[in-house]
């Protein structure tokens, strides 16, 4: 071989050295993480640092947290990995088997700009794992805490000795070879309302998965620009997450400059709407730790049932107790037009247009909206329940009911009766049936965010507020854009109306 070739090579060793020297230390962990024994390099633990620590563990929806302080450069943490990637992938990602209830992170005390953030915990060793509420950590700890609701967990120095010290702390009997949806804990227990509460992260990750949905399918053309402008304003107003009221209130003030008017008139509207689609993934419309991937209300027992669909009706429930009676037409509309235009099940969306386009006179109560979502809902579950019957498609820990039941709510029942359009052979008692639905999809379904303080104590916020710093960090343009596109609102409604009297249903739809 030449004097040239020899060159060559040694140069491209010493470039792919000081490429991998530089680069980030991801590519290295997971070698170390290959090296160490574990055929998966995914990492399943979230790893933070002191810009993002306080508001993941502010925001998890987790019951429980554990943070291991680490430093890439030690051989103990190295090998320790192994072992905390093996319990963090029953609890963490979309693959977890017992999602929502210990959310378990790593910070690298060895890079600089967490050097404040382990003096904060006092860190005395490598690896050191804290557990406690998520809440508590932003305050830090130090081992003169007496009180301190944080724990220095003393004996998890394998996987299994891990996991049993967490079995200990919850009463749980988790194990590691735990397989998802095999899970004796998942709640059935329809009769329990608090049920409902955990349910508001399952809307942030609704809403997220349809914004995901709508960019990914490419699906805002000139023609569903305004249905997506007037869901957008819905979300902005009434959205029962302030973290998804926010993100909305930023898409909507950009949207005019994303995505003009005259964007599909233009020779290069393919390049204008890549580009449009690129710049709206950067908005996080939940924030960006908010798709997680997995449900916890709307969790079923197989892995093909319930999760998004389920999410979507919580949030089009939880929109239609918020608005006031002025609103109650243009949220039908709204709603209505979001899922005629972006729901990506046709047959779905074939049986949902039927429903609203079977609405002959405008909504001017609140509870008349209200009332009448409810009461397509149970169309909708009357008619799968009939199907997945048939066809054993159901999923045999949540069946498909008629909501609410008698033991949910014993009020909302006469005896039984002739049949009403809102559910088979139950005579309702619709004035405490709206009451419950403002109830379980208002005030209770917000009740965690009441529990960490993430609420005023009237359970009322301002509709911008942000969930991690109590601030208004919404722009004051935003006011004004969102203000002007109220306005829009009437009007939209009546256009919306009279293409209605004009639109005969879609051949392949029928």
């Amino acid at each position: 071989m030449s004097l040239v070739h020899w060159i060559l090579i040694l140069n491209l060793w010493i470039l792919k050295a000081t490429s991998l020297q530089a680069g980030s230390r991801v590519v290295l962990r997971e070698i170390g993480h290959n090296i160490v024994g574990g055929s998966d390099p995914k990492d399943y633990a979230v790893e933070l640092n002191a810009t993002n620590f306080d508001a993941v563990l502010k925001d998890t929806p987790a019951t429980y947290a554990i943070v291991e302080f680490f430093a890439h450069w030690c051989p103990a943490c190295r090998n320790y990995k192994h072992h905390y990637e093996n319990v963090a992938k029953l609890f963490n990602g979309p693959n977890a088997v017992h999602p929502g209830i210990v959310l378990m992170t790593r910070v690298d005390c060895a890079l600089k700009i967490n050097s404040k953030l382990c003096d904060k915990f006092s860190v005395s060793h490598y690896p050191m794992l804290f557990w406690g509420p998520p809440t508590k950590f932003p305050a830090g700890w130090s081992s003169n805490q007496a009180k301190s609701k944080l724990h220095v967990i003393d004996d998890g120095r394998t996987a299994e000795r891990l996991l049993n010290w967490i079995n200990k702390q919850i009463g749980s009997s988790y194990g590691l070879e735990d397989e998802k949806f095999e899970n004796e804990h998942l709640s059935s227990n329809i009769s329990d309302p608090g049920q409902i509460a955990r349910a508001v992260y399952d809307v942030e990750e609704a809403t997220a998965t349809a914004f995901d949905i709508i960019l990914e399918h490419k699906m805002i053309k000139s023609e569903t620009r305004a249905p997506l402008i007037k869901f957008l304003q819905l979300l902005v107003a009434h959205h029962p997450s302030r973290r998804c009221r926010k993100g909305s209130a930023e898409v909507l003030v950009n949207f005019d400059d994303l995505c003009p008017l005259d964007m599909w008139s233009s020779d290069k509207h393919d390049v204008d709407t890549s580009n449009m689609i690129g710049v709206l993934r950067n908005f996080h419309i939940c924030g960006k730790d908010v798709p997680r991937g997995y449900w916890m209300f709307c969790r079923g027992s197989k892995n093909d049932t319930r999760g998004f669909s389920c999410g979507l009706w919580v949030l089009m429930h939880s929109l239609s107790v918020r608005i006031e009676d002025g609103e109650s037409q243009t949220a039908f509309t709204s709603i209505c037009d979001f899922i005629h235009n972006f729901f990506i099940c046709q047959e779905c969306r074939q049986h949902f247009y039927e429903m609203c386009s079977s609405v002959k006179s405008p909504f001017t109560k609140a509870r008349d909206f209200a009332l009448w979502l409810w009461s397509a809902h149970n169309e909708v579950n009357e008619r799968l329940m009939k199907e997945e019957a048939s066809l054993k498609t159901g999923d045999p820990k949540f069946p498909k009911i008629i909501w609410p039941p008698k033991q949910l709510c014993p009020s909302c029942h006469h005896s039984q009766g002739p049949k009403d359009k809102g559910g088979s052979q139950i005579n309702w008692k619709r004035d405490e049936v709206f009451k419950f639905l403002i109830s379980y999809y208002g005030n209770t379904l917000v009740s965690l965010y009441k529990e960490k303080g993430l609420l005023g104590g009237d359970g009322t916020t301002d509709i911008l507020e942000d969930s991690s710093t109590n601030a208004v960090v919404v722009p004051v343009g935003a006011a004004l854009a969102i203000a002007l596109a109220s306005c829009a609102f009437g009007a939209l409604a009546c256009y919306w109306r009279s293409q209605q009297k004009n639109r005969k249903p879609r051949r392949s739809w029928s």
